[in-house]
């Protein structure tokens, strides 16, 4: 019996010897690409559109509420709650324009990024194996301590191609 608690713990411990755990800093290796220039670019010029379509929609509005100034004193009831319901819809619409502008920016930003990620996983992937890790972990604010032995950054940035200039 003794034996197999022996046998059992050598296991154990040998277990534990195989697992290889190195970390990454993702953000900053992102910020190192000279590829995330474009991606930034592109977002921008999507903002900008959105910023276009806006104030089409707002000066529209605007020409309609002078309009509604203008005539106020000589629409019947009917058409005056005609026009209002007009301008409230629009102006609904205009707030969800807004909103939903925050979300297709954001959705934007994903999708110019999405290659950039895959870009650095592969060689993360490839730098992992070769060094023998079986786990990455990405620095960030919920990892707490990190040996600079096993940070993985300068590795993954120097199978991607890219010399760091200033190290922060």
């Amino acid at each position: 019996m003794k034996f197999l608690h022996i046998a059992f713990l050598t296991l154990c411990i040998s277990g534990f010897a195989q697992t290889k755990v190195g970390t990454a800093d993702i953000d900053f290796i992102l910020s190192q690409m000279p590829d995330l220039t474009k991606a930034q670019e592109q977002v921008t010029a999507y903002g900008k559109r959105l910023d276009t379509d806006l104030d089409a929609k707002l000066a529209e509005y605007q020409s309609l509420i002078d309009a509604y100034k203008a005539g106020e004193t000589t629409f019947t009831e009917d058409i005056k709650k005609q026009k209002q319901t007009e301008l409230m819809t629009m102006d609904n619409d205009i707030a969800k324009f807004r909103q939903n502008g925050t979300q297709l920016i954001g959705l934007k930003r994903e999708e110019v990024l999405r290659p950039l990620y895959a870009k650095i996983g592969v060689a993360l992937e490839t730098v992992a194996k070769a060094e023998a890790y079986t786990q990455v972990l990405q620095t960030g604010n919920s990892l707490i301590y990190t040996d600079q032995n096993y940070d993985l950054t300068d590795l993954i940035l120097k199978e991607l191609g890219i010399e760091v200039k200033n190290e922060e």
